[in-house]
């Protein structure tokens, strides 16, 4: 039990012995002290002071005196500040919990709930490569789901692939006219990043067509309808979704060659899925939804044949899910998909991991499935988050102004070679040593700095702020992990000494700060939020290095208080290694 509940539950109690009064234990208020008071914790006192009648000066002194007499082992002071009880905790507390629980690497994880979580993240287009968007995606979707199951839930990773649609048909066009039987192999080039190229094409060429048609004297309306590269786009749909051999045939290939892309890119970063789902799939059974929902009465049909859904009475307006010509619209496939994924693993929950721009879709997409009385309708949680922007602006697939995953982790690779360099202390590195470490800080260095957000806010993403070794960053966590793994590398603290010491400023702010470890996993599973955990061990980082430099380890005053101090050092290494897995974030023994 964290202190801040054990603290509650005297408080409940004491309240009962003195006052017969009964308070429910979450609504008690429990907060750190602040700094300029003398206290560890402190007890808001606003919501009972009315009931009881008395000063709130009067209630916190009879509430700390018998928290004080009747425990010990836990309090030693309080004092009183208007409606604010300020607890101070027994030093012989701290050290009994640093002693319990310094040398065990799983401090903050929880046991099975027996509770299943679903996470769908990641949704790339089979017509350009993963650029740094979805990187927010791959790392948040992943982060959470690894949160989830170190707080005890069992986690399944999903990834829908966007792989049929206008869109891609850009891509396939523009290869058959401008590629002249060139592949990725032939050309050497990824596949991911071959086949956005055409998407480029594409764009281009259906520009120049535009102009010229409009030079010609067509409406800028019209030269966009009739440039013979869309048509022949638009006809190139109708044969897909015809079944046509040969634009079947080119579809797989090119599909083909963007998977192999893929799967270089998510190894890189670490992303992986139980299952892959495939939009050329899940539209056929988002059909077969709507037409027992048609019998149903969830949907109905207008005269010229298109199939809706009234929403207005929800306060939003009708929406269509299969058009007249009997074609699915988006939601349509997202209806077969929520399905399918129920009937494959039976989930508690579905985290959709979509960005904001999306979130009138998921509204329409839950209120549908609970209008159909789905089972899993209420489990359907949508983590929305904000676009990643550069410095230089917004980014654009189709102009090809987007930053290719691969080329932002080069280059921060390059980033992280020099700054490394620069600080001069890989001297004795052997060369695959150096290109993991490299490798590592850069990643490190990615996920932090787009993990470290709320989801919820737009971020800017700056490559070179995000490697500075001594800032809010990946970097300055796991070089502060470093350089406790060299202080263990002299001594490891020795097991079941009886540490008495009294606890100076320093030691006990990291102690506390410690404790909070598995409260700090339980706020981001609630809020399904990284960004508390990157805080979290950015803190723990600061406080160590704050700690380590007024206070010595290895030239300690006194045998105990060194023991105190690889004791702690050892728990701060173990729980920034835990929080920056949690983050999908390695950290190095050595920088």
């Amino acid at each position: 039990m964290s202190i801040v509940n054990e603290i509650k539950k005297l408080v409940a109690i004491t309240l009962k012995e003195l006052y017969g009064f009964e308070v429910a234990e979450k609504d008690l208020t429990i907060n750190s002290t602040k700094p300029e008071f003398e206290g560890d914790y402190t007890l808001v006192m606003f919501s009972f002071v009315k009931q009881l009648k008395k000063s709130p000066e009067q209630l916190g002194n009879e509430i700390g005196e018998a928290l004080v007499r009747t425990n010990p082992e836990i309090f030693t002071a309080h004092n009183t500040i208007k409606g604010f009880l300020n607890l101070t905790v027994a030093d012989t507390y701290w050290l009994k919990f640093l002693n319990t629980n310094y040398s065990s690497p799983k401090f903050g994880s929880s046991p099975a709930n027996g509770q299943k979580v679903m996470v769908e993240y990641s949704s790339p287009n089979t017509n350009k490569p993963i650029h740094l968007g979805h990187l927010r995606n791959n790392f948040l979707g992943w982060s959470v789901a690894q949160i989830l199951k170190e707080s005890g839930y069992e986690t399944i990773k999903t990834c829908i692939v966007n792989d049929r649609g206008i869109h891609i048909c850009k891509s396939m066009i523009a290869w058959q006219l401008f590629a002249n039987g060139a592949t990725p192999q032939s050309t050497n080039t990824k596949g991911d990043h071959f086949v956005g190229d055409y998407y480029v094409k594409f764009n281009d060429e259906y520009k120049k067509q535009v102009e010229e048609l409009v030079a010609g004297g067509m409406t800028k309306e019209q030269a966009e309808k009739e440039a013979p590269i869309m048509k022949g786009t638009q006809q190139m749909l109708l044969d897909w979704e015809e079944g046509k051999p040969d634009v079947i045939d080119l579809w797989k290939k090119m599909n083909g060659w963007v998977y192999e892309g893929f799967d270089v890119t998510y190894k890189r970063i670490g992303s992986d899925f139980a299952k892959m789902y495939y939009e050329s799939e899940t539209y056929i059974p988002g059909k077969k939804f709507v037409e027992e929902g048609l019998k149903t009465g969830v949907f109905f049909k207008k005269e010229d044949g298109s199939v809706w859904i009234d929403l207005t009475e929800e306060g939003l307006d009708e929406k269509l899910v299969l058009r007249k010509d009997g074609t699915s619209v988006y939601i349509t496939q997202d209806l077969g998909l929520a399905q399918e994924k129920y009937e494959d693993f039976k989930y508690d929950q579905s985290i959709y991991v979509i960005a904001d721009e999306q979130n009138y879709h998921m509204k329409v997409l839950k209120l549908i499935l609970q209008k159909a009385g789905k089972p899993y309708a209420d489990g359907i949680y949508h983590l929305s988050y904000g676009m990643v922007e550069l410095p230089s602006g917004r980014m654009k697939s189709r102009e090809g102004t987007v930053v290719d995953a691969d080329d932002m982790i080069d280059e921060m690779v390059n980033v992280a070679k020099n700054k490394t360099e620069e600080l001069g202390k890989v001297k004795d590195f052997t060369e695959e040593e150096l290109i993991e470490l490299y490798d590592t800080i850069a990643l490190g260095a990615l996920k932090f700095f787009l993990l470290r957000v709320d989801p919820k806010k737009r971020m800017i993403f700056n490559p070179e702020e995000s490697i500075d070794f001594h800032g809010f960053t990946g970097p300055f966590v796991q070089y502060t992990h470093a350089r406790i793994k060299s202080i263990l590398r002299k001594q490891t603290p020795e097991n079941g000494l009886d540490i008495s010491s009294t606890l100076l400023k320093l030691e006990k702010d990291l102690i506390i700060l410690l404790e909070q470890y598995p409260t700090i996993i339980e706020q981001a599973v609630t809020e399904h939020n990284p960004s508390v955990i990157a805080i979290y061990v950015f803190n723990i980082a600061k406080s160590f290095n704050s700690f380590y430099t007024e206070h010595s380890v290895m030239n300690a005053e006194s045998e105990e208080k060194k023991q105190l101090r690889l004791q702690l050092a050892q728990m701060t290494a173990n729980v920034i290694a835990s929080g920056m897995s949690l983050l999908g974030i390695k950290v190095p023994e050595r920088m």
